[in-house]
Parts: structure tokens; sequence; C-alpha cells
């Protein structure tokens, strides 16, 4: 790594005298640089600033683990404390976000929203990585509300990796699904309609291997069923009996039916494939979230299971951490926030800044919840009696159970259909 590049022209000798004279005039423990990182995925670029908006250095380092530590050695020692920033918290600051915390420094979050908005506010309007680097850092100076990135542990993290591999292979099934069935549809409609409501194993496990009627017609009932139910498919007659009548519907010959047919019979083998691996998953992502300490207390949530209760930890990590449940809503956006202007009072919006996955796992618990009889149901239809939409009674519900969750994590008790007050009376 080379040395540092000053802002200006400026030698490392001078920087380290003008450091030095600002340590002199200022109290001990009191002086202040401000880091921000430009994140990419193969290098960063590194700003720091001074409390008067100085640069101090600004240069490009490459994402490895050698390089960030000379970085941080080269950059500690600069003030009695520094504050670094960054402006993506995911994959590509993984490894600097991992050596800052074991350095003891302390990150703060400068989005990509909030970095836009405060770069309008620099003159030029070209767009470099040292100009980003420039605005996270002058932000992270000014503004002192900033996010602060909370390490996670190692069972948050695999909480996390293990429920974004889930959603990726539920993503990549719904995808093979729906091209199953459009070139189902193209040459085969009478037995995509016969599976429309639910594409089912049995189907999937038939049309993995017949997928066009004449050899369904020749296959016949008796050992089309015979078949179904060597492989254990459920139904195996019923499925049988659907699929030789769909056949006898059809007796054309269409355009591209063999190559067809061979697609849909590799589509259906490989969703087969994906939810014996979605399965394996969900084993270990319950596996995983019944170490965490917290695990007990979310499942017993109505409408919290272990894939909502990981997601909900690799979402928001340790709960109990949020000062009060309106902090954990606000953090969901499940708070209003206001729009107020001149006379116009009272007007109330969604907010914009939130973490979208946060929300969603508070609304899907929410309207699982509301599904079976219960206080959660009694409140959704009190809502609904009200006037309320949907979604707008499903939101009210989820802002009610936080209340709920955090006061259950605060006092480290199970959920109880009956009130403490009264299991107290009784």
């Amino acid at each position: 790594m080379g040395s540092g590049v000053l802002h200006g022209g400026h030698a490392r000798c001078d920087r380290a005298g003008k450091l030095e004279e600002r340590r002199h005039d200022m109290p001990p423990a009191a002086f202040t640089v401000w880091a921000g990182v430009d994140v990419g995925k193969t290098h960063h670029w590194v700003e720091v600033v001074d409390g008067d908006g100085t640069t101090l250095l600004s240069r490009r380092i490459l994402n490895g683990q050698a390089e960030i530590d000379e970085l941080i050695v080269e950059v500690v020692p600069l003030a009695d404390r520094v504050q670094w920033a960054v402006d993506i918290v995911g994959a590509p600051s993984a490894l600097l976000l991992a050596l800052l915390a074991q350095a003891g420094q302390q990150v703060r979050y400068a989005s990509g929203r909030v970095v836009s908005v405060m770069s309008s506010a620099f003159t030029g309007e070209g767009k470099t990585d040292a100009k980003d680097a420039h605005v996270i850092a002058e932000t992270a100076r000014l503004r002192r509300d900033l996010t602060v990135v909370d390490q996670m542990t190692d069972l948050a993290r695999n909480l996390a990796v293990l429920t974004a591999h889930r959603a990726d292979l539920v993503a990549d099934r719904v995808r093979g699904i729906n091209r199953l069935r459009d070139l189902m549809t193209s040459v085969f409609p009478a037995l995509e309609r016969e599976f429309d409501c639910a594409f089912c194993k049995g189907a999937l496990v038939l049309v993995s291997e017949y997928a066009t009627p004449d050899r369904l017609r020749r296959l016949g009932r008796t050992r089309l069923a015979a078949w179904l139910r060597t492989r254990h498919v459920r139904g195996y007659a019923q499925i049988a009996d659907r699929a030789v009548t769909a056949a006898g519907a059809q007796h054309v010959v269409l355009p591209g039916q063999d190559i067809t047919a061979g697609i849909v019979c590799e589509l259906a083998a490989s969703v087969l494939a994906l939810d014996v691996r979605i399965k394996d998953v969900n084993a270990q992502i319950a596996a995983t979230f019944e170490l965490h300490p917290q695990a007990a207390i979310i499942v017993s949530m109505p409408g919290f299971g272990p894939f909502l209760g990981a997601s909900l930890l690799a979402a928001a990590g340790d709960l109990r951490a949020f000062p009060t449940a309106g902090h954990l809503a606000a953090a969901a956006g499940l708070v209003p926030v206001p729009n107020d202007s001149g006379r116009r009072s009272g007007n109330l919006h969604k907010p914009r800044r939130y973490s979208r996955p946060l929300r969603y796992v508070f609304y899907l618990s929410a309207q699982t919840a509301m599904m079976r009889p219960g206080p959660n149901r009694d409140y959704y239809l009190k809502k609904r009696e009200r006037g309320r939409t949907h979604t707008q009674a499903v939101i009210a519900l989820a802002r009610r159970r936080i209340d709920v969750l955090w006061a259950l994590l605060r006092d480290e008790r199970i959920f109880t259909a009956t009130p403490p007050a009264l299991e107290k009376a009784a």
C-alpha cells in the first residue's frame, strides 16, 4: 500500500503538524475525526475530515484484510476518536465492518438516500468515489443521529444467510412453476387446467415423466396409478384419473409438442429437487433458530414460526436493544410521521425510511395470526367494522402486536392468552 494522498497537495508532515497543533489547543480526548467510506465490491474509497471539514486523508484501498488493517492503523492515531461511516451494510462491506469491529471502532450507516440528498449541498454535479466518500464523511460529521451499525453475531449472521438462501430457493421455485405452466398451456392446456388451483407434488411427479396426451392415453389409468403409487404420491388414483381424462380430451398434436414436453419434464424435476432443498433449509433454519435465547419467546406469539422468527432476528438483531416498543415499530415503518405545514396539522403519512424486511415480517405474522380465532382476529374484525381496509387493519394489528412482543422480551416470559394480572388474581 502506498502512502495516503492528501487533498490539496499537503505533505504528510504538514498534516501531522496540523494535527498536533489542534491536539495542543483542545482538551484531552476531545479531538475527533470522521472517516467516510464509499463501499465497493473490489475497492473502497476512504476520506477522513476533521471538525472543520478539512480533508486529512483521501485514498482508494483494496477490499482486502491487509489493506484495511493498514488503513485502520494509519487512521486511528490521527485523533482521540475516529467516527467511521459507510454507505452500504451488506456483502461488499462485510470484511471492512468485521475488521473495524475487531479494532473497537464504531461505525455508522449513511444510507444511499441520505448520501444522495446530501451530495446536492456540495458544489459540482460530477459523481466520483472520492466525492461520495467526502459526502459520507461530512454527513457523519454534521449529522450525529446516523444509525450505529451493530455487528451481527455468528448466530444472527447464520440466520440471515439461511433465510436469504431460502428466499432465493422459493423464488426459483415460483419461476419454475410459472414457466412450466406457461409451456404446458401451449401444448397440453387440459392437463394444466386440471391442476391449476394447486400444482401439488403428485402433479409435478406426473409431468416429470408424462407431459403429452398420447403417452398418457397409451399408459392408461391403471398403470399410471401404479406408477404414481410406487413413487409415494398421495391420491395417486385421483391424479391418474384426472390426467387420463384430460388426455382423452385432446387428440391433436400441437407444433413443438415433443420439445416442449421434454422441457416441461425437466422443469418439473428441477422443482421437485428445489422442494427437497427448501425442506432441508427449513430444518436447518429451525435448528439454528432454536439456539437463540429469544427464540422461545418469539415463537410463543401467535403467527410466528421458526422461519418468521429467524427472519425477525435477521432483520432486527437483538430486539431487547430497542428502548421502547415505539422504537421497534418505527424501525419497521409502522409509526406514521407528520407532514404539517402552516394551518395544516395532523396530516400523517407512511414513513420513507424504514426496514422493509422488518415490516414484512410483522405484517405477515399479523396476517397469519388474524386467520385463527382469538384476540388477534377479534382486533382485526373490530378495525374492519370501523371502516378500515384489510391492509389497514392488518397494519394496525401488527403495530399492536409489537407492543406485546416487546413487553414479553422485556419481562422474559412466554406469551399466554390470559394477561399476567388476571393470572395472578386467579
